[in-house]
């Protein structure tokens, strides 16, 4: 009896290995080599019975098996099909991505198509680099009279003034009066002329050099500095803003400083520039010259010019001498001394240094004019066109109005003063002596009280944030375009009739349509469609209707299409890498990012369902960059908490002030679009003013799974 149970125990052993052995090769057999990565679809790692539609290809065995890696002559891995889930989808393995991804083939972002023709250079050519505004030709257009302010809520009228009508409000001075021909050490900006305000005169237009991959250029005429503020890593919004900056600005005459908040963060500057994998796509263009990283310290004292209302009376006169003659500090007022050396100051006790971040931010903006001049700007402002020829003019000194405030309130969003000017004097004062409050109504109610008020000059909804007159209350006139009743989330939306009635203002030509039918797309049409890049209604280019595909992401050399040689990565351009690689920017976890070849490839491989129209989310619209308020400076999208785009906004804030997605075909995709198709050296688009970048490579924007 002993022998039979130990036999059946044996027996029962091997059986029970057996079944172990059927589920590990079973097991294998349903993750097809993944090597234990687990797959991400937007936080789904195998969608629910039912979840996507019927028609997803069915479960194809042969598949299972792992792709060989694909290449396209000597350039890198492309995507490789690892294998399917029960439902359909596609698990992809992208060579720079740790994750598997999951493609879903009836998603309709590889496959969805163009309905109209953008015409990229809308603005035409580049205003002359000493173009200047007549501020206030477009004030009387806009606001009306100073008084009665008969237009404020009109903003069609205002933007239309703008986009049609630029021979009546900018002009060029006389020869001798244009800032390219003024001497650069008494400019305002202490390197106007890029070599510290050293030379006798600025080059002359016909010997500044253009810009290359990796020199910014020469400007014929001052350096503008811009300025933003930022506290923490890089986010959705700093892309963005940068890549609005570099898409519609004159580059070589500009100068933007990227101001990090490093009181809180000592590192912040080390960190980005080395840690950071979203900021690390512009790396090549702090190493161009084009960004300036800054560190930002709030300073305790501040120099301020000598003004005639602040001389002492004949016994501070004497304690002011003998102070001289020991090398010490002399008060003058309350937060104002002089030193030895009879430079002034404004000082701040370690009480009046306690902020919290938000009054850090309002006191940043006219501490960093005052010393530096220029424009500032929230990270949360889209620039739509050049704002060189607002800033040239030598009163530049400026702000939005905050809704429709008619008592002096002020709106900095978009800032611009001359440096040490007795304007920016007044208000750095003021704050401080108001316990250090920089808020912009606090400080316009204060200018109109002291009549001050119009050395600011306020400028109408129209040129920087079009959508705010809506926002705060009926308007007058036709409706702008697009017409979002104020509501600030629907620039997110793209949905099929999310948008409805935005339209409704436009009075223009008849947009022209491509020549498809987008009702329904066989996947070959697809495949014919994205091997020609772009198609353009540019004159200039119209020949130019099929583009080699020339991508950073997806080259291990760069290709410089002016001789056609391949260069080896440059310090800047391996850390991009190794970044992309090795890491994924906060919030950026489950996106990636698919270059143009990259899509053609996954269009070559099959996995892609015919598109349908009837069932597509985000079908295709007749938006275009050039009908988003079109005129406007910039736009605000105003304050989005969240990490990315594509996540979702705490619940106490109301509609117009939650983030949604910047889903396919929104107007802020669109936007993407127009980024992604210039940047890329060979995407085939120019910027608003017909010109194609010269600079490095810029990756395009994270797709995110949740349209997958």
């Amino acid at each position: 009896m002993p022998r039979d149970l130990g036999a059946r125990t044996k027996l029962l052993q091997v059986i029970s290995l057996s079944i172990l052995i059927l589920l590990i090769i079973g097991f294998v057999f349903t993750w097809n080599g993944s090597s234990g990565d687990t797959p991400r679809f937007a936080g789904l790692e195998d969608p629910i019975e039912g979840e996507y539609p019927d028609k997803a290809p069915a479960y194809e065995p042969e598949h299972n098996a792992p792709a060989p890696v694909a290449t396209v002559g000597e350039g890198p891995p492309l995507p490789t099909i690892v294998g399917r889930t029960k439902l359909g989808l596609y698990k992809v393995k992208f060579p720079a991505l740790e994750q598997i991804v999951l493609i879903n083939p009836d998603a309709n972002v590889l496959n969805r198509p163009h309905l109209v023709v953008s015409k990229d250079d809308y603005l035409g050519p580049r205003p002359h680099v000493d173009t200047e505004v007549d501020a206030v030709q477009i004030l009387n257009v806009c606001r009306g009279s100073y008084k009665q302010l008969e237009h404020i809520k009109n903003t069609s009228r205002c933007i239309d003034y703008l986009a049609h009508q630029q021979n009546e409000y900018t002009f060029l001075p006389v020869l001798s009066k244009r800032a390219s021909q003024q001497d650069p050490r008494q400019s305002e900006y202490l390197n106007a002329d890029g070599h510290g305000n050293t030379k006798s005169k600025y080059i002359p237009l016909d010997e500044a050099e253009q810009a290359t991959k990796t020199w910014r250029g020469t400007c014929p005429g001052p350096i503008i500095p811009y300025h933003v503020y930022w506290r923490g890593p890089a986010s959705w919004r700093v892309e963005l803003f940068l890549k609005a900056y570099l898409y519609t600005q004159n580059l070589p005459c500009s100068q933007l400083n990227l101001w990090l908040d490093s009181d809180p963060f000592p590192n912040a500057v080390h960190d980005m520039l080395n840690n950071d994998p979203l900021f690390a796509r512009f790396l090549p263009l702090v190493e161009r010259g084009d960004i300036l990283v800054r560190a930002w310290h709030f300073p305790r004292r501040i120099p301020i010019p000598y003004l005639s209302e602040d001389n002492p009376d004949e016994s501070a006169m004497k304690t002011l001498v003998a102070n001289e003659a020991l090398g010490k500090d002399t008060i003058i007022s309350p937060n104002i001394v002089q030193d030895a050396h009879k430079q002034r100051w404004i000082t701040l006790s370690s009480r009046q240094m306690t902020f919290l971040p938000v009054a850090v931010s309002d006191a940043v903006r006219f501490v960093v004019l005052h010393l530096h001049g220029g424009i500032y700007f929230d990270m949360d402002i889209l620039m739509l066109r050049d704002m060189r020829p607002l800033i040239l003019p030598t009163n530049h000194s400026f702000a939005e109005r905050w809704a429709m405030n008619v008592d002096g309130g002020y709106n900095t969003a978009v800032l611009s003063m001359t440096a040490n000017s007795s304007l920016s004097t007044y208000f750095l004062r003021g704050a401080v002596s108001m316990g250090v409050n920089f808020h912009p109504l606090v400080l316009g109610i204060m200018a109109k009280k002291d009549g001050r008020n119009r050395e600011l000059m306020t400028m109408e909804h129209g040129l920087f944030d079009p959508l705010w007159t809506n926002y705060a209350g009926p308007y007058d006139g036709k409706p702008i375009v697009p017409d979002h009743a104020g509501d600030y989330s629907r620039a997110f939306d793209g949905k099929a009739n999310g948008n409805k009635g935005e339209w409704q203002g436009y009075e223009g030509a008849q947009l022209h349509e491509l020549e498809i039918n987008v009702t329904t797309i066989s996947n070959e049409d697809l495949k014919a469609i994205a091997n020609v890049e772009h198609y353009r209604s540019n004159d200039t280019h119209n020949s130019l209707l099929k583009k080699e595909i020339i991508d950073a992401n997806d080259s291990s050399t760069n290709i410089d299409t002016s001789n056609n040689t391949t260069q080896p990565l440059s310090p800047h351009e391996s850390k991009i890498s190794h970044l992309r690689v090795s890491n994924q920017p906060i919030g950026y976890k489950d996106s990636f990012v698919l270059s143009p070849s990259e899509i053609r490839h996954l269009l070559n491989l099959s996995i892609v369902s015919n598109y349908e129209m009837s069932s597509d989310r985000y079908p295709p619209t007749n938006r275009t960059l050039e009908n988003f308020y079109h005129g406007a400076y910039t736009y605000h999208i105003h304050n989005q908490w969240s990490s990315h785009p594509g996540e979702s906004a705490p619940t106490c804030f109301s509609r117009s002030w939650l983030t949604h997605s910047s889903e396919p075909n929104s107007w802020l995709n669109v936007m993407q679009a127009a980024h992604d198709g210039f940047f890329d050296r060979g995407g085939g688009r120019t910027n608003a003013y017909g010109e194609m970048w010269k600079g490095p490579p810029i990756s395009r924007y994270n797709l995110w799974p949740e349209f997958f």
